[in-house]
């Protein structure tokens, strides 16, 4: 007999006012007074905050793809976006993860705005994130939009909730890949992007 496996709704979004008690709560919890002066407006502008940090759940990332363009006189290298700067939360501690991306595909017969591809990274960040599933999010969607015939995404960050608190460790990124396509199956076509976003360093 197959496991049964729960299924989840999404629950239903909360008021503003809500969300404001919670940063209440959580500031009483803390051992400070959200009556005093500092304090007194922190609900508000956290509440702002988040709807600025998270505003990636509101987005469409594909949609974003898909303005293409074909008269590109049959150019058909590689595509190299680099250095693509991000910030977004971790979901197990909700702290901040400060990092970049970098992204390159290989067309097919169409190609995409570089605007986009920064977009696309900035709708998969700006949620509750963990840095492996992002890095796989931003390659799926370039692969499943634009089907090109292969994709590469490298994202480097610092997790603030291994800086900040538990083993206060600084200095240390962490680097996640994702290859699809030729980028996988092909060595020197991977190591062609790796090098046009390292080599020049």
């Amino acid at each position: 007999m197959a496991a049964n496996k729960k299924k989840y709704s999404k629950p239903r979004k909360p008021s503003r006012k809500k969300a404001e008690e919670a940063v209440r709560t959580l500031l009483l919890w803390a051992g400070e007074n959200p009556g005093r002066e500092g304090l007194v407006d922190t609900p508000k502008r956290v509440a702002r905050a988040y709807e600025d940090w998270f505003s990636g759940y509101k987005d469409d990332p594909v949609g974003y793809l898909m303005r293409t363009f074909e008269e590109v006189e049959g150019y058909d290298e590689m595509i190299v976006l680099r250095d693509i700067e991000f910030e977004s939360h971790c979901e197990h501690h909700m702290a901040p993860i400060i990092g970049k991306a970098h992204i390159g595909y290989l067309p097919t017969s169409k190609v995409v705005g570089i605007s986009k591809l920064a977009r696309v990274v900035e709708a998969f960040a700006r949620r509750f994130q963990v840095q492996e599933k992002m890095t796989a999010q931003i390659a799926s969607c370039i692969e499943g939009v634009l089907k090109p015939k292969g994709v590469g995404v490298v994202v480097e960050a610092v997790h603030l909730c291994m800086t900040t608190r538990g083993v206060h460790k600084s200095n240390v990124s962490m680097v996640t890949s994702q290859m699809i396509g030729t980028f996988r199956k092909d060595a020197r076509t991977r190591a062609e992007f790796l090098r046009m976003i390292y080599g020049a360093r």
